[in-house]
């Protein structure tokens, strides 16, 4: 059987990096500024093994739409976190067929699904 390929970067395009790079911060990214030659300034942090960026919008790569999908420790603490930073949450906490899961929306819009097996705060 051939070998499974793995996501190794995500990058997306987004209109303010700073609030950007604070949103994603909530879900315990590290972020590194960065910028290659003359290429913008961007931000980058580690999800597991996949690298994951922020570049600022342009006209040539605009804002456009997209889901990401995260697993956390515990949804209830970055829910709280979401919230406490006036950031929108689009679905409570509820369980499902892959665990507990929340959806999010960062600052562009972009909806954000978090799941999440077990915390040690949730009965």
């Amino acid at each position: 059987m051939p070998e499974q390929p793995t996501l190794s970067l995500v990058v997306i395009r987004v209109s303010d990096i700073t609030r950007s790079v604070e949103a994603y911060s909530v879900l315990g990214i590290t972020f590194q500024r960065e910028q290659h030659g003359n290429g913008p300034v961007h931000y980058s942090g580690s999800v597991g093994e996949t690298i994951f960026e922020l570049y600022p919008a342009t006209e040539r790569s605009p804002v456009k739409s997209c889901r990401l999908g995260f697993a956390v420790a515990c949804i209830d603490d970055v829910i709280s976190k979401w919230r406490e930073s006036g950031r929108e949450i689009v679905a409570e906490p509820t369980d499902s067929t892959w665990g507990l899961r929340a959806v999010i929306a960062d600052p562009d819009g972009h909806k954000i699904e978090l799941t999440q097996r077990r915390c040690m705060t949730r009965n």
